[in-house]
């Protein structure tokens, strides 16, 4: 996933204002506390961190991919 997709998705699930509060607000302790602008800046993957901050919304595999529900593959190791 590129930055790009993830501020999209964002947009979708959350909605552009909520999404926006909870990149610059929400906390996540599953990335040394962390917010998500925080994550995307010391360089974290961005489908960690959407992943992440859905596990932590109770956003279900279901609508955490948008419209098409395709996860993207998993970057290579």
């Amino acid at each position: 996933m590129r930055e790009r997709e993830f501020w999209e998705l964002l947009e979708e699930v959350f909605g552009r204002s909520y999404g926006r509060s909870l990149a610059r607000d929400q906390r996540m302790p599953q990335l040394a506390n962390m917010t998500v602008l925080e994550a995307l800046d010391a360089g974290e993957e961005p489908r960690v961190i959407w992943n992440v901050l859905c596990d932590q919304m109770e956003i279900p595999d279901s609508k955490r991919w948008g419209r098409d529900h395709n996860a993207p593959p998993l970057p290579a190791a």
